[in-house]
């Protein structure tokens, strides 16, 4: 009988044999095409992935979660997931081994890096591309784990229902972010009352409809700023009354403008040519 072998891109399988090593944190790095898709899989270690270049997406079962430049995303152990790249990606990732410390994030996340977990996560990607890889030291891999403990979530999550017809909605607000629809306009279309669909959004989201839909407008935007859009631009295209309302609820939600969110990108233009 011949075993069954799961189709797996040779990229997962260069990650796996990643991962059976002993070390507690192994390393690789990445780039990534604009509309390059990284089918759904998981790891048996946890994951920070950093993006020191452009804008991808993170889908899970539980929602979406958008990564722009300079930040990374924590994926613990064997939660499913894929990445759709939505410009040209540097990917910089942390492999790391299960149980290590108890206060790590146990869910899924976007969080800010700190210059010092930048310069680290460089660091011991660069270890590992040395001939023969080296491994990090003790010390470093106890700062590492140190400095994710304390790293600040983001909220660039996208919460997804179940139900048929609430997903249907959410489905066609992401391929249209500026869709101006009201709750009961969609139930209309999906066969529900206002009431009962604000119901299943906030049961399986824990947040309304508008609060939804909002969300998923700041994702949005966040891509096109990354991209170079001009601010009023985006604010318009996603259906705000003006770009100061735009800039109002970004710096409400992100704790600080557009222009000061994507200063870091202008701090650095990482060597890529430890990229690949």
């Amino acid at each position: 009988m011949v075993a069954y072998r799961p189709k797996v891109p040779s990229l997962l399988w260069r990650v796996r044999e990643l991962e059976a090593q002993p070390h507690s944190i192994v390393a690789y790095a990445r780039e990534y095409p604009p509309g390059h898709l990284v089918e759904r899989h998981h790891h048996e270690r946890a994951q920070l992935i950093y993006a020191s270049k452009g804008i991808m997406r993170v889908d899970t079962p539980r929602g979406i979660w958008v990564l722009p430049p300079m930040r990374a995303i924590w994926v613990p152990p064997e939660v499913e997931h894929e990445i759709r790249t939505q410009s040209t990606v540097c990917l910089r990732t942390l492999l790391i081994r299960p149980g290590l410390r108890t206060s790590l994030p146990r869910d899924c996340c976007v969080v800010d890096v700190s210059l010092l977990l930048r310069e680290l996560i460089l660091r011991t990607v660069a270890l590992g591309q040395t001939e023969p890889p080296s491994t990090p030291s003790v010390h470093l891999v106890e700062v590492i784990l140190d400095e994710i403990k304390e790293v600040k979530a983001l909220p660039l999550h996208i919460p997804m229902p179940s139900d048929a017809r609430a997903l249907k909605i959410c489905h066609g607000i992401l391929e249209n972010p500026a869709d101006g629809r009201t709750c009961s306009q969609w139930g209309t279309s999906v066969g529900a009352s206002a009431r009962t669909l604000e119901r299943l959004f906030q049961k399986e989201t824990t947040i309304n409809f508008s609060s939804w839909r909002r969300h998923v407008r700041l994702l949005a935007a966040l891509t096109r700023l990354a991209e170079g859009a001009p601010v009023a631009t985006v604010a318009l295209d996603l259906g705000y009354e003006s770009p100061s309302a735009f800039t109002a609820m970004f710096k409400r939600t992100l704790g600080r403008p557009p222009s000061e969110f994507f200063r870091n990108q202008q701090l650095t233009n990482e060597t890529t040519a430890i990229a690949s």
